[in-house]
This record gives C-alpha cells, structure tokens and sequence, in this order.
C-alpha cells in the first residue's frame, strides 16, 4: 500500500469564537514575535499551540490561568 494514501489527512472543523479586543490584539504580538525569528504564525497555529501548552498543565495550573481570564459573556455580539 502507498504511504501516501495510508496517512489519511486530520479531519479539520471550522469554528468560531468571541473574545476581549485585549486578548485578540495579543495575536499580532505573538504573529510578530514568530516574524522575529523568521517564522510566520497563522491564528489558528497560535490557538493549536496554546492548546498543546495547556493540555500539559496540571489541572491546578490549567485552572488557575483560566481563572486569571476575565469573564466573556457567552454568544455573539449584537449587529449594530
């Protein structure tokens, strides 16, 4: 059987989410900060390596940061 063919590509899902302009502004931070050392960042790579970072806390540490987040409210914004 071919390689190619036995490695079947990752399934991927489309998503959306809300969050702070605080938190969303830290995106280009960190996009620049990867320009820095000659590696482009995509968002969505920010937010996969975040999650690889998270999931190896222990759950104290997962949920001590995520309490240093600050509340969002659930759903989507109002159209204005």
């Amino acid at each position: 059987m071919d390689e190619a063919k036995a490695a079947a590509p990752a399934r991927l899902v489309r998503d959306s989410f809300t969050m702070p302009a605080e938190d969303f502004a830290l995106v280009d931070v960190l996009k620049a900060r990867g320009l820095q050392v000659q590696r482009p960042v995509k968002k969505s790579e920010l937010l996969r390596a975040g999650l690889h970072a998270l999931s190896g806390l222990s759950p104290q540490a997962l949920a001590k940061a995520l309490d240093a987040l600050a509340p969002v409210k659930a759903g989507r914004p109002k159209k204005k």
